[in-house]
């Protein structure tokens, strides 16, 4: 696999662990709906647009008649252009140079379409889903085959394909039901995969080797006790992961073995106790299999990037920043070996370690000019780099770059409906939590605040503040699509990096520790208070809105801290920290000991005290202000028993509630059609609790699944377009 970023250990869990919970931010911004993984990264050529290719249906706008109450701003965005599907977008070229492959749309449902790379306009859909749509692939290193994953319904049981380059013809690699995840490719290997799967118990994830041509599958480990994996070029496991007591990690290795001798067991490595497992631990290999590069934060406070000789034991410190972890790195595609490396703070900063490519990093630093460069894909010659272009205020931008000339060629813009529209810029800022810590964050401001866009407010507007999930995730600048379109309703839109998020060091992660409704909630209070200070906003025209974690610190919002907010807007939110708790998916059974140290113990009289006492659903009877819940019904993590039960006591109390189910939808809401209705609701929502532009639903729920079991008639219009779809979806 071209090694281009950061990677974490695969398995089950691996992915999990940090952004736990989470719609995590991926640059391009928030991850409620189904942009996961489509920040743009393809490559170059005069490849036709995805709509001439495939028969798109995506509608055209309707005329928009703007409910103006806060001011008369810009052009109305409609909703469609901002969360529908993008036109192309997770590009990539393969190892061998020869293929192009991106996500597009085939009859308004995202696939992957192939070109040959020396006849790009040749571009064919590869896969045909006709539901919820496929987010992200990977070309196999045998030069033949891609690789997909897709769930059910959002059940996150994500089954593995196989598609044949040549014939179209899938096949599936992994049994429908269980959950399997992606451990490694290799050019040395190139007819294999590995992977783990949970089909034989779904609380542990066995690692199997499988033949992408015949799908045969040949057991590789069988596990009861890790939860993390990692594999070098021949396919063996060398790394493994246990989770302890302590809610920390215990690291074990594997000497490296000829291929076909029998797997010999684990040794202990490391142990690394809980204060240190967000931030220290191994990510990835050499190809040789002689170095190993971890993410380290023992003796210090943020995560450095180090290299361990795995022959003489011997570390190296490679890259290092005082205010922000280690967050990413750029590999050679055939060696492995570590070349760039990035911290971020609050924007992307590069340190070049290997002088060779040099220039090239220079050269897409000028390309992105005040925006941020991201590399996806390499050749395995490392003759051409897929590079994309992050800027807050336009969409993403994929290029070609081609490294023996240094000049890149724009393949792809991701949203090209965009151009032209009145986008804002987000601004990167700093705020000061009561107790003196620094809380990095950003902010957008509508142009009725900011006509001059210098950032500085020339008038108070509402505000909504958008709460991250996780909480081990983070806010990052880029284009946002749900800062984009709050702004252009007229609202100024803060997100905050409270205590507890991720990438700042292991000092700040840890504050957030059993903080779940106190401090953490404390840091968005405070950011608040400094918006009401800066001029920004008055304190009383302020709305929270927020998905999974942030869709808790919502329903904290308004049964916690009921005064200071005028509403709250809660996606897939837990209500009962002990129900939360004791419904985790099986294959998170090895995170247990991290729950209890981070959120509280649900085992013990003490905790499951603790636990309820952070639970909005114990002052749901404080509610004063409206409510707008969201929730999937195959949400595996935060389950339809989260929402129902809140809006249940709340009904028992008489006090009024929307509530919006998504039978086909899980932790958030992947299509486009569902994610769009739902914004609908929201804007409706916003606007009469704050007084913002509000676009006409029209035909924005046509295509859903939408339910509303409660409230429909609370919101104007939003009653009479559920009546307007036909009876049965």
């Amino acid at each position: 696999m071209p090694r281009t970023s950061a990677r974490t250990p695969s398995s089950a869990s691996a992915g999990f662990a940090r952004r736990l919970l989470a719609h995590t931010p991926v640059r391009a911004g928030w991850l409620l709906a189904g942009t996961l993984a489509l920040a743009a990264c393809g490559s170059a050529g005069p490849l036709r647009s995805a709509q001439s290719d495939s028969k798109e249906t995506t509608k055209p706008a309707a005329a928009p008649a703007p409910i103006v109450t806060v001011a008369q701003g810009p052009q109305l965005i409609p909703r469609y252009v901002l969360f529908g599907n993008p036109e192309r977008a997770g590009g990539s070229i393969s190892p061998d140079g020869k293929w192009l492959g991106f996500i597009a749309p085939r009859d308004g449902v995202l696939n992957v379409w192939v070109a040959p790379a020396d006849k790009p306009g040749e571009a064919r859909p590869m896969t045909n889903d006709r539901r919820r749509g496929i987010r992200s692939f990977s070309f196999a290193h045998d030069g033949k085959h891609i690789l997909y994953s897709q769930d059910e319904g959002g059940d996150e049981n994500l089954q593995l394909f196989a598609a044949d380059l040549a014939t179209g013809n899938a096949r599936a690699l992994t049994p429908k039901g269980s959950r399997a995840v992606l451990l490694a490719l290799s050019d040395r290997v190139p007819a294999d995969v590995l992977v783990t799967v949970n089909d034989r118990d779904p609380k542990f994830f066995d690692v199997a080797r499988i033949e992408i041509a015949s799908g045969k599958r040949t057991p590789v480990l069988r596990n009861t006790e890790y939860g993390g994996f990692i594999a070098d070029e021949q396919l063996r496991v060398r790394f493994a992961s246990k989770p302890t007591r302590d809610g920390g990690t215990q690291w074990f290795e594997r000497p490296a073995t000829p291929a076909n001798a029998p797997f010999r067991p684990f040794a202990p490595l490391a142990n690394i106790p809980g204060a240190e497992a967000m931030t220290t631990g191994p990510m990835a290999l050499s190809s040789d299999g002689n170095t190993l590069y971890l993410r380290d934060s023992r003796n210090r406070n943020t995560a450095a990037l180090f290299a361990m000789n795995l022959r003489t034991r011997a570390l190296t410190l490679l890259h290092e920043d005082a205010r922000a972890d280690f967050s990413g790195f750029i590999a050679h595609p055939a060696t492995g070996l570590v070349q760039a490396a990035a911290a971020t703070y609050l924007r992307d900063t590069w340190r070049v370690i290997d002088p060779a490519i040099k220039a090239d990093i220079e050269r897409l630093d000028a390309l992105a000019g005040d925006g941020e460069f991201g590399i996806s894909s390499r050749t395995r010659d490392d003759k051409t780099w897929v590079v994309s272009v992050r800027k807050s205020n336009e969409s993403t931008k994929v290029y070609l770059y081609d490294r023996a000339s240094g000049k890149a060629a724009l393949w792809f813009d991701t949203r090209p409906a965009l151009t032209g529209l009145p986008l804002q810029p987000m601004w990167p800022v700093e705020i000061k939590a009561r107790d003196g810590l620094t809380l990095p964050s950003y902010v957008t401001l509508p142009r009725v605040a900011d006509p001059d866009r210098d950032g500085k407010p020339n008038r108070t507007v509402p505000l909504v503040l958008m709460v991250h999930g996780g909480p081990w995730a983070r806010d990052s600048y880029g284009y946002n699509p749900y800062h984009q379109w709050l702004a252009n309703r007229g609202y100024a839109v803060l997100s905050v990096n409270f205590r507890g998020s991720t990438g700042f060091g292991k000092a700040f992660v840890n504050a957030g520790d059993q903080q779940w409704g106190r401090r953490m909630h404390d840091d968005l209070i405070d950011a608040v208070n400094w918006a009401t200070q800066q001029g920004i906003t008055q304190r009383e025209r302020v709305a929270i809105l927020g998905g999974s974690y942030g869709g808790y610190a919502a329903l904290a919002g308004v049964t916690m801290t009921p005064k200071d907010f005028a509403c709250g807007v809660s996606i897939v939110g837990p209500s009962n920290l002990n129900t939360l708790l004791n419904s985790i998916p099986p294959y998170w059974t090895t995170l247990r000991s991290m729950f209890a140290q981070r959120v509280g113990n649900p085992d013990t009289p003490e905790g499951k005290a603790l636990l309820a006492e952070r639970s909005p659903l114990t002052y749901v009877d404080r509610i004063e202000r409206p409510l707008l819940i969201g929730q999937g019904a195959n949400d595996p993590r935060v389950k339809q028993a989260e929402s129902d039960q809140i809006v249940k006591a709340m009904q028992a109390r008489k006090i009024p509630v929307t509530y919006v189910l998504y039978p086909d939808e899980g932790h958030g809401f992947a299509r486009p059609q569902n994610n769009t209705s739902f914004n609908a609701v929201t804007e409706v929502f916003l606007g009469r609790c704050l007084g913002g532009r509000v676009e006409p639903i029209g035909g924005d729920f046509e295509g859903s699944s939408i339910t509303i079991p409660v409230g429909a008639d609370a919101l104007p219009g939003v009653k009479e377009a559920l009546s307007a779809l036909p009876a049965k979806r």
